[in-house]
């Protein structure tokens, strides 16, 4: 029986980053013989255990094969003759198929070491076909490390493409990936890596469609509205944003995909549209609620922030009260950090002041600071058993927000 750790552990390790979790692999030994040592087995699918003290994961060697399409399509193989090569062989990438023993050598039957070095990731086999999964994964890996991808990796992805494989893929795996995706340093090398081996139109053609749709070039210097959601999203990734944020920068600006070519470069009434195309994007891969519902606000209500210098008090009153603002101050919060990579996602607007959150921010606090509870008492012993009484507390509660804001920021008539 012999021990190594293998996988995203040991290339962390070497490539001098920290190591997370610590992932296992053991040769020559048995289900039964782990159980007796102590070892509490967890795997569903193969024969996976928590040690007795560290609970970190130790998997028994094991081979796979593919029976149908799918992530889930394949049959496993484990048994004490499995050698550590080929367990390693079954992986996705070189980079991923680096083994350490446990007195400190390094195993690399695949070169991966030499492929860290030169900044690559390339497939260790043709079985990479097998898992559509993989194609996400290696995109992914890409948005992290900055790496290229080998040729004939890409071209082994373009082949799965449209061989059907990406189809195959289930909502959940799909957005699990792409969630990950969002979190890395550089989200948009994922996008840009998946749009190239053709997977982008199938899993996201919303996304997809963005790219060669023009905008005025007095408000977008980049033009091309498919690369100024990718500044957008790496805007956010840059300032360190929440999932939810990342989500609704890569979703805010649907709508300009469907504008038709004749009403180009403008894109009237794009809101509307990216609302709709956003909620059937959410419900087809699974999004959270709670990301969907931000992403919703942000496609909704962007643009009306950007002009927020032009709206009026009771419009503003309205939004916040629309986005549910004193209800839920942290989403309000994400929902104007979501607009505000949209504004700074552009050529030479990155360190530009985005007074129009701001703004925001100064209304809100300002109506905040209505006393929703005295306006209801005082309404509740002048109107008593009144049908009346909800619509007059809101209407008395809108009219103090608006009186406020107007005074916080100056304005004339709050109408």
């Amino acid at each position: 029986m012999k021990t190594y750790l293998v996988g995203g552990s040991v290339r962390d390790e070497l490539l001098g980053l920290p190591v997370k979790d610590h992932d296992y692999v053991v040769v020559g030994t048995t289900p039964e013989a782990m159980t007796r040592l102590g070892y509490r087995p967890v795997g569903k699918d193969f024969p996976v255990f928590l040690h007795p003290q560290t609970h970190e994961q130790y998997a028994l060697a094991r081979t796979e094969r593919k029976i149908s399409r799918g992530y889930k399509g394949f049959e496993v193989f484990t048994s004490p003759q499995v050698t550590l090569q080929e367990d390693l062989a079954r992986r996705d990438l070189t980079i991923n198929a680096i083994a350490k023993s446990q007195d400190g050598q390094i195993i690399d039957p695949f070169n991966g070491v030499a492929d860290l070095e030169a900044g690559i990731l390339r497939h260790i086999s043709p079985a990479f076909t097998e898992d559509p999964v993989r194609i996400l994964r290696t995109a992914r890996f890409a948005a992290r490390f900055g790496f290229r991808i080998a040729p004939e990796t890409l071209a082994l992805m373009s082949e799965m493409v449209h061989n059907g494989e990406v189809d195959a893929l289930v909502p959940e795996r799909v957005w699990q990936e792409l969630s990950r995706g969002l979190m890395e340093k550089n989200p948009s090398r994922m996008f840009y890596v998946l749009r190239e081996c053709g997977a982008l139109a199938r899993i996201m053609p919303e996304v997809d469609v963005l790219f060669g749709v023009p905008q005025p070039a007095h408000a977008h210097p980049e033009i091309d509205t498919g690369v100024h959601v990718m500044m957008v999203i790496d805007h956010a990734a840059i300032k360190d944003y929440s999932l939810a944020v990342r989500f609704a920068a890569l979703t805010h600006d649907l709508g300009k995909g469907t504008t038709p070519p004749e009403e180009w470069p403008r894109h009237i009434g794009h809101e509307a549209r990216s609302i709709h195309l956003t909620q059937d994007l959410c419900e087809r891969i699974r999004v959270p609620k709670e990301l969907r519902s931000l992403a919703l606000l942000v496609a909704r209500f962007h643009g009306n922030v950007h002009r927020a210098e032009e709206l009026k008090p009771a419009t503003i009153a309205d939004m916040l009260q629309a986005v549910d603002a004193y209800r839920k101050p942290g989403r309000f919060e994400e929902f104007l950090q979501a607009c505000a990579s949209d504004f700074h996602g552009r050529p030479g607007y990155a360190a530009k002041p985005y007074i129009q959150a701001e703004r925001f921010q100064k209304a809100y606090f300002a109506a905040k600071s209505v006393d929703a509870g005295t306006i209801a008492t005082e309404l509740s012993r002048s109107l008593p058993d009144s049908k009346e009484l909800p619509t007059m507390i809101h209407s008395k509660l809108r009219e103090a927000r608006i009186t406020q804001i107007k005074a916080e920021l100056g304005q004339g008539s709050p109408e």
